[in-house]
């Protein structure tokens, strides 16, 4: 008889012992190879599409690949959430665009976490957050 792959009977209790476990936590260690892989960050639309997810599986696909290589990998993620798009989006669906940006990337979050990707999301950045931009706008 052939046992069939269900995945939300299945994907929960991994993805449990990962978070439980802080499989994916990534602490400073000399003794191995680093690693480093990003992927492009997701503009905060609030829904993950197949575009998402064909990009980040392979990536993820890499990550997982290296750490069982021995590397010790940095596999951040993070959201584009600066600028026009925030504010544009946020004025078609009449609310504020901090309000708009944070309820997107709660709910991508979620999507992301829920696929099982690795990431070390004590890593994760906004770069709608000053203390994310500041270094980057020339306004110290």
């Amino acid at each position: 008889m052939e046992e069939r792959y269900i995945p939300s009977q299945v994907e929960p209790k991994w993805q449990e012992f990962w978070n439980n476990s802080r499989l994916f936590k990534v602490e400073e260690d000399s003794s191995r190879e680093k690693y480093y892989l990003l992927e492009m960050f997701p503009y905060p639309s609030g829904k993950i599409h197949m575009g998402h997810v064909r990009n980040y599986t392979i990536g993820d696909v890499v990550v997982r690949y290296k750490r069982m290589r021995g590397f010790n990998v940095i596999h951040p993620m993070g959201w584009d959430a600066f600028g026009m798009p925030a504010e544009n989006a946020a004025i078609d669906n009449n609310t504020h665009p901090a309000a708009w940006t944070y309820d997107n990337i709660r709910s991508m979050r979620a999507q992301l976490k829920k696929m099982g990707f690795s990431y070390d999301w004590d890593r994760e950045i906004a770069t709608c957050r000053p203390e994310y931009y500041r270094w980057n706008s020339g306004c110290f």
